[in-house]
């Protein structure tokens, strides 16, 4: 039998960047990580042809640990982050300069940034099992023993469980997710506008839903639109050229002519997470522990945050002492409030945003326009999407 510090299930992007990160700064740990897909498979759930928003202090962090080249090619700096409100006069401008960076963030691209993740868990020396699942476990005072559907019976010290919103391995452990369906979905594709982007982004909040427009490569944005999920599938399989003229009805011209849209996908849009983030000798984190509307790009950017807080616990604690309860305990506590603070965040901003009353209209105008006058009023939304947060302390 194998024996492991730590055991990562779910090799996608919370799953690799966890064992890069503990690898990198653990380098006696001995690590494996159980991952269902090969990468270069196409259907692989976590790098599809999505592309994710990363906040500037992820960046940072991402950066610190050599995981990330603003220079690479599927990468997109945010210069600037324009938000309004659909047919009223509240808007506000959040520009990287304002807070002395050189941007805001970054638009990555999930697919290439998950066969780049992959190759460096290779080259640290993290044992892969995959593709391979989990067949059944038994949790033991000292370990969490495992058996693997190709056959091997291993154990670990601690198991972090990073196998995404539907999480076998959270079902295994009769781990309870509560969730909230939105009565909305959100649609996604990649369009590409006229004469460039020059870093750009947009929020644009509608009655139906808001529409968020991300910077990428090429000339490209990567497009989020939420909408009521009775118009996911005509707006899906809609003829590129009336997509298109739908996309500016809704949107208008502010980002520029759109001229090509690529394929379009759809997914369902919850609240949600996990009953507890612990487990005995067990942790939850990204998409398995938390699901958030993606109105303010911060769901892989609080995944991110569940890493650095393991990491962070793990070079403070004694190697005999990693998944005791302690442990988890204290992982339990650094997360919570966090956690919840992005979920009340966003949870508010659909609420708040996603309706037609005049007097939520007057409000929400009111408050755009006041950011606009002001940099202190503006702070605190500029610092979210930043991510500088510091255990949920905006």
């Amino acid at each position: 039998m194998q024996h492991f510090d730590i055991l990562i299930v779910g090799g996608g992007m919370a799953g690799a960047t966890a064992a890069l990160a503990i690898s990198k700064l653990n380098a006696d740990h001995k690590i494996g990580v159980v991952e269902a897909f090969t990468p270069k498979d196409k259907t692989h759930p976590s790098f599809d042809d999505r592309s994710i928003a990363l906040a500037q202090q992820s960046v940072c962090y991402l950066e610190k640990l050599g995981l990330f080249e603003p220079s690479w090619p599927f990468a997109q700096a945010i210069k600037q982050v324009h938000v309004s409100d659909r047919g009223h006069f509240g808007k506000t401008h959040i520009h990287h300069q304002d807070y002395q960076c050189d941007a805001l963030g970054y638009v990555v691209e999930v697919n290439p940034y998950g066969a780049y993740l992959h190759q460096q868990l290779k080259d640290a020396g993290v044992t892969l099992f995959c593709p391979a699942t989990i067949e059944a476990l038994t949790q033991t005072t000292d370990s969490v023993e495992l058996t693997l559907s190709v056959g091997q019976t291993i154990c670990t010290k601690l198991m972090v469980i990073a196998d995404g919103a539907q999480s076998p391995t959270r079902a295994l452990l009769n781990l309870n997710f509560n969730s909230l369906a939105y009565e909305q979905g959100a649609l996604i594709a990649n369009v590409k506008v006229q004469d460039g982007h020059n870093g750009h982004a947009f929020e644009r909040f509608t009655e139906h839903g808001p529409m968020a427009l991300l910077p990428m490569s090429n000339d490209r944005y990567s497009l989020v639109w939420c909408m009521e999920n009775s118009q996911l599938e005509q707006y899906q399989h809609m003829d590129a050229d009336q997509f298109i003229k739908q996309l500016h009805d809704a949107f208008g011209y502010r980002a520029g002519l759109f001229t090509q849209v690529g394929m379009r996908a759809s997914y369902p849009l919850v609240l949600g997470r996990v009953e507890k983030v612990v487990h005995h000798r067990c942790l939850v984190i990204g998409n398995a522990a938390h699901a958030i509307h993606p109105i303010a790009g911060q769901g892989f950017n609080l995944g991110l945050r569940d890493i650095q807080c393991l990491v962070e616990l793990l070079v403070s604690t004694d190697k005999e002492q990693i998944g005791d309860y302690n442990f988890t305990r204290r992982y339990e506590l650094s997360r919570e409030q966090d956690i919840k603070t992005v979920m009340t965040l966003t949870d508010s901003l659909v609420r708040l945003f996603s309706n037609s009353s005049r007097l939520m209209a007057l409000g929400r105008s009111c408050g755009l326009f006041a950011m606009a006058l002001s940099s202190r009023l503006k702070a605190p939304l500029a610092k979210q999407l930043m991510g500088h947060v510091i255990k949920g302390n905006r």
